[in-house]
């Protein structure tokens, strides 16, 4: 029993389970939202696992049935989009909304960010409201790609060297 109380705890420091000390909040901070938020909703380790992989399995089990439809690019759309926010939300379970958003925010990745939500943004938009088989697709494709832009800026120089494997190979960079 002791071995495996040492080995959650070694997961809780690797995944960042840690429940910090939140008693000292500055009630003008911009997160004042996600601090009360935070607070609110304590889940022990058990049940933020638990959540991450039914959050992580839906996603990806919704991204994987996307290809069914792939012919028809609204269904597929919007399979493929709610997989990848489920996917993307099983991570808050993990770290916490707060420092999901704050990591999501960092300068690194801001841009990717944005890009990467407004793409999910825009192919929600084509595949429900516009019913344009052909911007669906091409919204779906501008969200695979910057599916792969964003989650690059969680490894250290992998955007550096998708830009120089671009230039080198199409005489291009991003």
């Amino acid at each position: 029993m002791e071995k495996m109380n040492q080995a959650m705890e070694k997961v809780r420091m690797l995944v960042g389970i840690e429940v910090e000390d939140e008693q000292h909040v500055d009630e003008e901070s911009s997160f004042a939202f996600m601090d009360d938020f935070n607070r609110n909703c304590t889940l022990s380790t058990k049940q933020r696992l638990y959540g991450f992989a039914i959050c992580l399995v839906s996603g990806l089990t919704c991204t994987l049935m996307s290809m069914l439809v792939f012919f028809n690019p609204i269904k597929f759309g919007i399979a493929f989009t709610f997989g990848n926010l489920l996917s993307l939300g099983s991570t808050g379970f993990l770290i916490g909304p707060k420092r999901q958003v704050n990591m999501m925010l960092d300068p690194v990745r801001i841009y990717a960010t944005a890009l990467y939500l407004a793409s999910i943004l825009l192919a929600l938009l084509c595949a429900l409201y516009v019913h344009n088989k052909l911007l669906t697709l091409v919204a779906i494709i501008l969200e695979f790609g910057a599916l792969i832009w964003y989650s690059m800026s969680y490894i250290p120089f992998a955007r550096a060297m998708i830009s120089k494997i671009m230039v080198a190979c199409f005489d291009t960079e991003f």
